[in-house]
């Protein structure tokens, strides 16, 4: 995984008398799908918008598919290339209707109406939408929404996922088929998330925002008989009771002390 798709070199950001990171490093390879930990206004939202340019930098460097990105005109490629999943649906979704909504993203990146079309019938096919197509979006409950948001995003067919807690207002039976859908998709993905069923069974690695900078998931092996394939967090506001189903050869834990509530 030599490639990189997003780099983040000793980003600093902050307000006037409010430091939010500092020195963060962090770099995303194909293939990879890092949670994203840390504190109640740790900064975890804050850092998703400053890898796809909605918030500047005071320092350091953000590199994005081969090239450094400075201006707004350059962050523009990169949110054609890197989808961001906001924290509320409210902000993402903005059309009278869902196919509309779901539409908009390919037209805007120069697909013809026939093809902006048939690209949103297949992502909302894929997510079980189909029959939400023509209905009023601001109509729809919290959970709708957030599918339907996530549906915006995944019909624009970016390189990589940023997802701000995916799973957010969902029933469990939402929640699951969320689980698998992601879990098909090729792409390289950074996702907040509290969830600790979604972080144990989507990450490949954890990155926990602390005292506003990164720090990397202590990943280690237990001598145990059983054994697991998918990564397990051990952090205040993710629920650490799981079962072991001995089926699998390693077993992997990320270490943390932070909530994972949101920020």
């Amino acid at each position: 995984m030599n490639e990189i798709l997003i780099s983040l070199q000793d980003i600093a950001f902050g307000y006037p008398a409010h430091p939010v990171l500092s020195a963060v490093n962090f770099h995303l390879h194909p293939g990879e799908r890092v949670a994203l930990l840390g504190e109640n206004g740790a900064g975890k939202t804050t850092l998703l918008q400053l890898m796809v340019g909605l918030h500047k930098p005071s320092a350091g460097r953000i590199h994005a598919f081969g090239r450094e990105r400075r201006s707004e005109q350059e962050f523009r490629e990169v949110r054609a290339r890197a989808g961001l999943l906001f924290q509320d649906a409210d902000d993402q979704l903005f059309c009278p209707t869902v196919l509309e909504d779901v539409i908009f993203g390919p037209l805007n990146l120069g697909r013809s109406e026939t093809e902006a079309r048939a690209i949103a019938e297949q992502v909302l096919d894929s997510l079980g939408l189909t029959h939400y197509a023509d209905r009023v979006t601001h109509k729809l409950s919290g959970g709708e929404k957030r599918m339907v948001s996530l549906a915006t995003v995944l019909a624009m067919q970016p390189q990589v996922l940023l997802m701000d807690e995916p799973t957010n207002g969902l029933d469990e039976k939402a929640e699951q088929r969320l689980l698998e859908h992601l879990e098909s998709l090729p792409q390289a993905m950074v996702f907040v998330s509290h969830d600790r069923k979604l972080v144990e069974r989507l990450a490949t690695r954890a990155v926990l925002i602390q005292d506003g900078t990164l720090v990397e998931g202590i990943m280690h092996s237990h001598p145990h008989l059983h054994t697991h394939s998918h990564l397990h967090i051990h952090a205040a506001g993710i629920d650490a009771g799981h079962e072991h189903d001995g089926s699998v050869p390693e077993h992997r834990h990320a270490h943390g002390g932070a909530d994972q509530r949101s920020g």
